[in-house]
């Protein structure tokens, strides 16, 4: 079974800490109508890729990383929920949009080698 690359590990940890930091700064001033949907979905995405690691085999390894990338898809939306309701800057949505791509990209080219390598 094929390890996740250090460089996902290390985006998805990345990525867990500014969406951390971000809930606390939207808690701060009082917009945080949808922190915890954010704060779960943002730090889920990492939990599934260390999960991975563990997994019973290269199914359950694939079906981790697609529970990783779905959650990435949905930190996404709320992200651009907070820009489209004005919660958050365009620069800060595209700040984060920019990093949450490179974490689905590397995902996807993950799961689509693991799939190859499945049978």
């Amino acid at each position: 079974m094929e390890k996740y690359s250090n460089k996902l590990v290390e985006l998805s940890i990345s990525f867990a800490v500014e969406i951390l930091n971000l809930v606390n700064k939207l808690k701060q001033n009082k917009k945080a109508i949808i922190c915890k949907q954010l704060g779960r979905s943002g730090t889920s995405i990492g939990a599934n890729i260390h999960e991975a690691q563990y997994a019973h085999g290269k199914s359950d390894f694939i079906a981790k990383l697609q529970i990783a990338l779905k959650e990435a898809n949905e930190t996404n939306y709320w992200l651009l929920l907070l820009m489209k309701s004005n919660q958050i800057s365009s620069d800060e949505y595209n700040r984060f949009d920019e990093l949450c791509r490179e974490i689905r990209i590397t995902l996807i080219a993950s799961i689509n080698t693991s799939k190859k390598n499945l049978s």
